[in-house]
C-alpha cells in the first residue's frame, strides 16, 4: 500500500503530468465503480497529507518568523544604544576641540573684522544682490540700507497637519529678515525662484523638531497664528540653520537695544525683567517665549504633532494633562492665550483622528477591545458623550456586518443557533467592554440600553425573516424562539435583561404563527370529520400499536391502554386519535412560545380547536340511531372529554402558571351534552 501511494505521489508530482489523459486512462483500465472509488480515496488521502504538511510548514515558518522578529528587535535595540554612545562620544570630542580652538578663533576673527570691516559688508551686499537676481518679485528687497546676506540654502517645506511634502524652497537669511522663495521647476534662464514670503526676525520663533522618523532633520518657524515646517538636507545643515538663525536674532536684538540707548537717555532706575514667560507685563516677542519658557513648553506643539503622526494617542493626552497641570499655576496672559490657541488646534486634530479610529468605515475586526485605546483617550479629553456615541455606532456596524456575513443554512434551526451565538456573544463582549470603558460615566448607561434595543431589532429582523417569513412549522419556530430566549436569560447574569424587548419585537410574528397553525389544525380536523366512518382502528402490527402507546404517553395520556384491544385493535376512532396527537402537539409548541402578552390568543386558539372536535362528536351522538355505533361514539366522546380535556387543562396550568376557566367551562358544557344527548351544545 505504501509503495502504491509513493508511486501515485511521484506520478502526480511529475512536471509532465496531464490530468485529462490520466483520468481517461484510469477510466479505461478500471473494472468498475468500486475500483474508481478506491483510487479516488487514495488521491484524497494524498491531498489530506499534503494539506497537513503544508499546515505544519506554515506553523514552522511562522515560529521562525517570530523568532527572527525578536532577534531583529534585540539587534535594533543594541544598534540604537551603540549609536547613542557614538553620538555622545562625538559631542564630547567636538566640545573639547571647540574649547581648545575658541580663543585662537575669536582673536583671528577680531583681527579680520578690524582689518576689513567695510569690505566684508560690501561683499555680503554684492552677494545678496547677485542671489536675488535669481528670485522673481524681489526688486525692493535691497532698498533697505544696511541689509546684507548672512546665510542661504535649499529646504523642503512640509505640511504641519499630515507631514506631507509641499514644495521645494530656497531660504535667504539676512541680518534683519528671512526671505522664503519657491523653486520654479520648469523655468529656464537666470530666474530660478519666485518670491513667497518675507519675515522680520522679531516676528517669528525658531523651534527644533525632534528627529523621530519619518520626521528627520526638520525645524519649525512659528509666526502667530501660523507655523511652517522645513527640512534640511542633512543634520549638519539643520544644525547650521538653527545656530545661525539664533545668533542672527540675538545680534538684531542687541543692535536695536544699543540704538535705543543712544537715542533715549538711560533711566537711573533699572527695571527688573520678569523671567516668567506667561507674565502679562513681560515682553511679548516669540524669541522670549523660546528662551525663557521651560524646554518642554517650547517643544510641546511639535511633540503633539509627533504623537499624532505616530498614533501615540496616550502620549499626546499625557502631554496635554501635564500642560493643564502646569497652567493652573500661571496667570491668564496673552502669552498663555497664544499657547492655548496652538494647543487647542492640536487637540482638535487629535480628536478628529480618534473619531476616525472609531468610525464604522474602519476595520471592525478585533472586537470591542480594539476600540479601547481611542475611547479611553477621548474620555480623558473630556469627550465622554462623543466617545460613547462613536463606540456604540462602531459596535452596531460590527453586529450588522456579522449578521450579513452569516451564511444561510438549509436547516433553519442550525442557522438560528449560529445567529444567536454570533449576536449574543458580540452583545455580551460589547456590554463588558462598555462597563470597563465607561465605569465612571453612569450617564452613558441609558444610551447603552437604547443601543441594545436597536441592535436587538436588527437581530429580530434577521430572525423573523428566516423563521416566520419562510413559513416554518410551529415546532421549528418554537425551538428557535426558545433558543433565543435562553441566550437572553444568560445576559441577565451581567445585569442586562433583554427578554422583554425580544418578546415585544416577536409578539406580532408569534401571534400570527399561532393563528395560522390553529387554522391548519381546524381545517385538517374538519376534513377528517367529513370522512368519519366511526370504526375501530386496526394497526395491523404490534410494533405500530406500541409506537402509538408511546406517543400517547408522551402526550401525557397515561390511561390509553384501557382503550386498546386484542390483535392490534384500538377501541377509538382514527379521527379522534389523530385529533388528540395534533392538538397535544399544538399545546406543547404553544407553551414553548408562551409569554403573558399571548395568553388570550393561545387560549382562544386551544378553545376553537377543541370545539371543532367536541361539536363533531356531540352532533353524531345526537344523530346516530344505531345502538352499537352510538355506543362506540359515546366511548370516543368519553375519551375526549374525560381523558384528553383534563390533560389539556392540567398541562396548560403547569405551563402558564394559572388555570384556564374557559377550558373548564367548555368541558362542563360538553358533559351536559353527554348526559342529555338531545340538548344542543352552546359555544362558550
Amino acid at each position: 500500500m505504501a509503495d502504491t501511494g509513493n508511486r501515485l505521489r511521484k506520478l502526480l508530482e511529475s512536471p509532465n503530468f496531464d490530468p485529462q489523459s490520466y483520468v481517461k486512462q484510469l477510466s479505461q483500465q478500471s473494472d468498475g465503480d468500486r475500483e474508481l472509488q478506491e483510487h479516488r480515496q487514495k488521491i484524497q488521502t494524498l491531498a489530506d497529507e499534503t494539506a497537513q504538511n503544508l499546515k505544519k510548514n506554515v506553523y514552522k515558518n511562522y515560529r521562525q518568523f517570530i523568532e527572527t522578529a525578536k532577534e531583529i528587535s534585540y539587534l535594533e535595540s543594541e544598534m540604537y544604544q551603540l549609536s547613542h554612545f557614538l553620538t555622545e562620544q562625538k559631542s564630547i570630542m567636538e566640545s573639547i576641540t571647540q574649547s581648545l580652538l575658541s580663543t585662537d578663533k575669536d582673536e583671528a576673527a577680531k583681527e579680520m573684522l578690524a582689518a576689513f570691516p567695510k569690505e566684508t559688508e560690501e561683499v555680503k551686499q554684492r552677494t545678496l544682490t547677485t542671489l536675488l537676481e535669481k528670485v522673481e518679485g524681489c526688486k525692493n528687497i535691497m532698498e533697505t540700507p544696511g541689509r546684507y546676506l548672512v546665510y542661504n540654502g535649499d529646504l523642503l517645506e512640509y505640511d504641519a497637519d499630515n507631514m506631507s511634502q509641499i514644495q521645494k524652497v530656497h531660504a535667504f537669511l539676512m541680518n534683519d529678515c528671512l526671505l522664503i522663495a519657491t523653486w520654479l521647476a520648469n523655468r529656464h534662464g537666470a530666474v530660478k525662484y519666485k518670491y513667497n514670503a518675507l519675515y522680520d526676525l522679531e516676528s517669528f520663533a525658531v523651534v527644533n523638531v525632534k528627529d523621530n522618523p519619518p520626521m528627520k532633520d526638520m525645524f519649525k518657524i512659528l509666526m502667530f497664528p501660523d507655523s511652517r515646517i522645513f527640512k534640511a538636507e542633512n543634520s549638519k545643515i539643520k544644525k547650521e540653520w538653527l545656530e545661525i538663525l539664533e545668533e542672527t536674532k540675538k545680534n538684531k536684538v542687541a543692535k536695536d537695544k544699543h540704538k535705543k540707548e543712544e537715542e533715549v537717555p538711560t533711566s537711573p532706575v533699572r527695571q527688573d525683567v520678569s523671567t516668567n514667560p506667561f507674565d502679562e507685563d513681560g515682553p511679548l516677542g516669540s524669541e522670549e517665549l523660546v528662551d525663557l519658557s521651560p524646554e518642554w513648553i517650547q517643544e510641546l506643539p511639535e511633540d503633539l504633532d509627533v504623537c499624532i503622526a505616530q498614533r501615540d494617542f496616550e502620549g499626546a493626552v499625557d502631554l496635554l494633562d501635564k500642560l493643564n497641570e502646569y497652567l493652573k499655576e500661571q496667570p491668564v496672559s496673552p502669552r498663555v492665550k497664544e499657547l492655548r490657541g496652538k494647543v487647542d488646534e492640536r487637540v482638535r486634530q487629535l480628536t478628529e483622528v480618534l473619531v476616525f479610529e472609531l468610525s464604522p468605515d474602519r476595520s471592525l475586526r478585533g472586537g470591542p477591545k480594539a476600540t479601547r485605546r481611542a475611547v479611553s483617550q477621548l474620555i480623558r479629553l473630556g469627550q465622554s458623550t462623543k466617545a460613547c456615541e462613536l463606540f456604540l455606532k462602531n459596535r452596531a456596524a460590527a453586529v450588522q456586518t456579522a449578521i450579513r456575513q452569516l451564511r444561510i443554512e438549509g436547516a433553519t434551526l442550525l442557522y438560528i443557533q449560529k445567529l444567536c451565538n454570533i449576536f449574543f456573544t458580540s452583545l455580551l463582549e460589547t456590554a463588558r467592554e462598555f462597563e470597563t470603558d465607561f465605569a465612571g460615566n453612569t450617564g452613558c448607561y441609558s444610551a447603552f440600553v437604547v443601543w441594545s434595543r436597536s441592535v436587538m431589532k436588527m437581530f429580530v429582523d434577521a430572525f423573523s425573516k428566516q423563521v416566520f417569513d419562510s413559513k416554518e412549522s410551529l415546532s421549528t419556530a418554537a425551538e428557535c424562539v426558545k433558543f433565543a430566549s435562553e441566550h437572553c436569560r444568560q445576559l441577565s447574569e451581567i445585569g442586562l435583561d433583554l427578554t422583554f424587548i425580544l418578546r415585544s419585537l416577536l409578539v406580532k410574528d408569534i401571534r400570527a404563527a399561532l393563528q395560522s397553525q390553529k387554522d391548519i389544525i381546524i381545517e385538517a380536523t374538519k376534513h377528517r370529520n367529513s370522512e368519519e366512518m366511526w370504526r375501530r382502528m386496526n394497526l395491523m402490527t404490534p410494533e405500530a400499536l406500541a409506537k402509538l402507546k408511546d406517543e400517547m404517553r408522551s402526550c401525557g395520556i397515561g390511561s390509553f391502554d384501557q382503550y386498546t384491544g386484542e390483535d392490534c385493535w384500538v377501541n377509538l376512532s382514527y379521527t379522534i386519535v389523530a385529533f388528540t396527537k395534533q392538538m397535544m402537539a399544538f399545546l406543547e409548541e404553544g407553551l414553548k412560545l408562551y409569554f403573558p402578552e399571548l395568553h388570550m390568543v393561545f387560549l382562544e386558539s386551544l378553545r376553537e380547536i377543541i370545539l371543532v372536535a367536541a361539536q363533531h362528536v356531540d352532533y353524531n351522538l345526537r344523530c346516530e340511531q344505531e345502538a352499537e355505533k352510538k355506543a362506540f361514539i359515546l366511548q370516543n366522546a368519553s375519551f375526549l372529554h374525560e381523558t384528553v380535556l383534563p390533560v389539556v387543562e392540567k398541562r396548560f396550568e403547569e405551563g402558564v402558571g394559572k388555570p384556564a376557566k374557559q377550558l373548564q367551562d367548555l368541558r362542563k358544557s360538553s358533559r351536559s351534552v353527554r348526559v342529555n344527548p338531545e340538548s344542543t351544545m352552546s359555544v362558550v
